[in-house]
Order: C-alpha cells, then sequence, then structure tokens
C-alpha cells in the first residue's frame, strides 16, 4: 500500500483542527474518517497483484537509431484498474515516456509503448514494471513492483558503410574487366598473350607457342579465398576516446568495412578481439553471413583497463592460423606498449604471416602541436610536437619489420584501412 499526496494534507488539516475546535471527539472524529477513508480507498483501488506482464518489440537495434518495445498489461482480477505505471530501463537505454496512465478492464489487455533510443552499445535490459492503482478518493493506492524481462541488443552504428560502394567499385576494376592486368601470384589460368618484355618465361605456354608464330605466354587471376585475421586490442590503450568516440569503437567501424569488402573479394575472414584472453571470436562465417555475426560479436564488446597481453595474443593467432594470410592488428601506436609487448614478437609474426596494423590518431594532437597564442600553448605543442615524432619513429620502426603501417583520424580510418587492403591486391602481394 501506498499513501497518496491528498492523503498527506487532509492529514495536515486535520492536525489543525484542534486549534480552532478544542475537542477530543472531534479530533477522533477527523481522524478516524481519514482512517476510513484510506480503508475504503485501499479496498476499492484495482487489485494490481492480479496483473500480468508480456512483452513483444524489437530485440537489435543500431547505436543511434530508435527501437519500440512494447509491455502488454494483462488484467486477471475482478475489478477495472486505474493506475500510473513506469517501466524501468537503464539510463544509457534511453527510454521514454517516463510515466503512462493505463486503464485495464477486468479480464482484457492493454499495450504500452516504449521507445528506447540508446547512446551506448551493449545489451540494455528491462530493470522492472512499477504500478500504482490509486483508489476513487485519491487516499491512497496499492503499488507493486514485478520484473518484465526483455533485453535489447544495441549494435554499432557502422557509419562507413557508405564508403563500401565506393571500394567495390574499385574492387572490381582491379579483378573484374582488367583482371588479366595484375601481376599476382595467382593460380587461376585466365587467358593466352603475346610475351612482352618482363614476364615470366615460366609462364611461357611452349605448345600454344608452338602452333604460333609468336611466344606466347599464360595470365592467371589472382587467387581468391585468401584469409584474413582481424585482431581487435581490447586492452587499456583502446578504452581512450578521441573526440567523443572510444578508439574501440573507431576499430570495429574500420573491421566492419575491411570484413565487408574482403569477403566480397571472395576472401575468407576472421575475427578475434584480444587482450589477456579471448573476449571474441568469429571464424568459418560465409560471407552473407559474415558481417552480421561480426555485429553481433562487437556490441557487447567493451575495453579492458588492462595491459594487452601481446605474447598470449601472437601465440593464440600462431595457434589458430597455420597457412600464411594477412593479419590486420587494430590497436594503438603507444611507444612504451610496443616496444615493450609487440615489437620483439614481430619477427615471429611477419616470418609466417603478412602483417598490418591500423591505429587510429588523435586530431587533437596536431591542434596542439599547431598553438602558439601563449605560453601554456607553447608547453603543448612541444609535449604534442614530441608525441607525433614518437609516433613517426615508431611507424619507421614498424615498417623495418616488413609491417604495412595504417595511420588515421577516426573518420578516415576506415576508408584508409580498407584502400591498403585493395593496394596489397593491386600490388598481387595478397
Amino acid at each position: 500500500m501506498a499513501l497518496t499526496g491528498r492523503l498527506g494534507l487532509l492529514a495536515l488539516l486535520g492536525a489543525l483542527v484542534p486549534l480552532f475546535v478544542p475537542s477530543w471527539w472531534t479530533l477522533f472524529a477527523v481522524w478516524g474518517a481519514l482512517f476510513l477513508g484510506v480503508v475504503l480507498d485501499v479496498a476499492l483501488a484495482g487489485n494490481v497483484r492480479a496483473l500480468r506482464f508480456h512483452r513483444a518489440g524489437d530485440k537489435n537495434v543500431r547505436l543511434g537509431e530508435t527501437a519500440t518495445v512494447s509491455l502488454i498489461v494483462e488484467n486477471l482480477g475482478r475489478r477495472r484498474l486505474k493506475a500510473r505505471l513506469r517501466d524501468v530501463w537503464p539510463p544509457s537505454a534511453g527510454a521514454t515516456p517516463r510515466m503512462v496512465k493505463v486503464n485495464v478492464p477486468a479480464g482484457e489487455r492493454r499495450r504500452v509503448d516504449m521507445t528506447l533510443t540508446p547512446t551506448r552499445r551493449g545489451d540494455r535490459k528491462a530493470v522492472t514494471v512499477v504500478v500504482r492503482s490509486v483508489g476513487p478518493l485519491g487516499l491512497a493506492a496499492r503499488q507493486l513492483s514485478r520484473p518484465a524481462p526483455w533485453t535489447v541488443r544495441v549494435l554499432p552504428a557502422f557509419p562507413s558503410r557508405r564508403h563500401l560502394p565506393a571500394k567495390l567499385a574499385r574492387l572490381r576494376e582491379l579483378t573484374g574487366a582488367h583482371v588479366a592486368l595484375i601481376r599476382g601470384q595467382g593460380t587461376e589460368f585466365d587467358s593466352l598473350r603475346e610475351y612482352v618484355d618482363g614476364d615470366d618465361v615460366r609462364s611461357i605456354d611452349w605448345r600454344a607457342t608452338a602452333r604460333r608464330n609468336d611466344v606466347v605466354v599464360r595470365t592467371w587471376r589472382p587467387e581468391r579465398d585468401r584469409r584474413i585475421y582481424l585482431v581487435l586490442d581490447t586492452g587499456r590503450t583502446s578504452a581512450g576516446r578521441v573526440g567523443d568516440i572510444p578508439r574501440l569503437d573507431c576499430s570495429m567501424d574500420a573491421a566492419m568495412l575491411l570484413g565487408a569488402l574482403a569477403s566480397r573479394a571472395g576472401d575468407r575472414v576472421d575475427m578475434l578481439a584480444y587482450d589477456r584472453r579471448v573476449r571474441a571470436r568469429v571464424e568459418g562465417a560465409s560471407r552473407t553471413d559474415l558481417l552480421p555475426a561480426m555485429v553481433h560479436a562487437f556490441a557487447p564488446l567493451e575495453p579492458e583497463l588492462i595491459e594487452c597481453d601481446a605474447a598470449g595474443m601472437v601465440s593464440t593467432l600462431m595457434a589458430r592460423v597455420r597457412q600464411r594470410c594477412l593479419v590486420v592488428l587494430l590497436t594503438e601506436l603507444n611507444t612504451a606498449a610496443m616496444e615493450e609487448g609487440l615489437l620483439p614478437l614481430l619477427p615471429q609474426l611477419t616470418a609466417r604471416h603478412l602483417v598490418m596494423i591500423a591505429a587510429v590518431s588523435d586530431p587533437r594532437v596536431g591542434e596542439m602541436a599547431a598553438g602558439r597564442g601563449d605560453l601554456a600553448s607553447v608547453y603543448d605543442a612541444a609535449a604534442a610536437e614530441r608525441a607525433r615524432a614518437d609516433r613517426r619513429r615508431l611507424t619507421a620502426e614498424l615498417r623495418g619489420h616488413g609491417v604495412e603501417v595504417v595511420d588515421a583520424p577516426p573518420d578516415e580510418i576506415a576508408p584508409a584501412l580498407a584502400d591498403a587492403y585493395l593496394a596489397l591486391k593491386a600490388a598481387g602481394r595478397l
């Protein structure tokens, strides 16, 4: 049972009665009337314990979009229920409206629609449903809190999907109409043509040459069904925010664009999220299932405030990938973390695989490096320039180990990584 504000006001007036009518009988009569009013109000209020809750609606929504979840209120009692209802969700779910009025006749159902506009990725779960049924006098109410489970998975936004048509057009140029012009290490026969200077003599087709007056060579299609392994660093460096976006979210966006592009190119794409243990994994997904599998694996993924175990990550990767493939590591170019962790292990990794590192740079560092307004900005500029110099030195050292490096701001990292993949395709290195 819950008391209302109207009852509090009447109780205050009842307490003031003896000041004007100094009689005990009058005081007893006032308080007795209030008590009987409360009892009667509670008795006539709708029975909230006879309610049953059911759910329906969306279970997935992309970050930045809107989902609708319905709460169906079923009244199994004998009286009509007039109540105020609150469907409680976490603040990050962005649930509206906050409070609604419901009027459910006995034996019937009513539906309450909630609109969710989440502000964070991950699973958003309904907390509880609070119903307050006020009596006809408005003095007291029956109140009940009961769980009505429902989970909405908030998927990554994938803003870089707008770049996919342009990258696919570029891919078609490389592997479509002009496939015979690509000097790759393919093994799929394409066509015959006349020999030109620079052609590999091992490609000469001697039988076709014997039938013609010119030397004829075979051309090959670049190999499809190559394997690409995407590795996301979910350690402490991925928790840093670049503008308003965590680095991990930028890495996810770039990984999804590259995964969608590579799967369209006929390559096999796998994904691993790792810090000190495997946080998420997508392996063996088909071309049509790859992107949905990656999106659902990324949705609940959060950065861990621990240092990434580079040795464990490399050993896990080497154990799972036997044949040569392109390993794309999405991490941060942090000098201290790289020198102590990944750099000593690169020879072991590059001996078997082609390695590419993609990192999100902070545009704010460039803005600080250009500042000269006052003494504080000069110090900030010096610190920013030193950070940029360390980053350039680390990039040069990585390239010296044969590692491809993609370093770009948040809004450019996804298309830059896709361009680097296409460049490897065009050069016949993949």
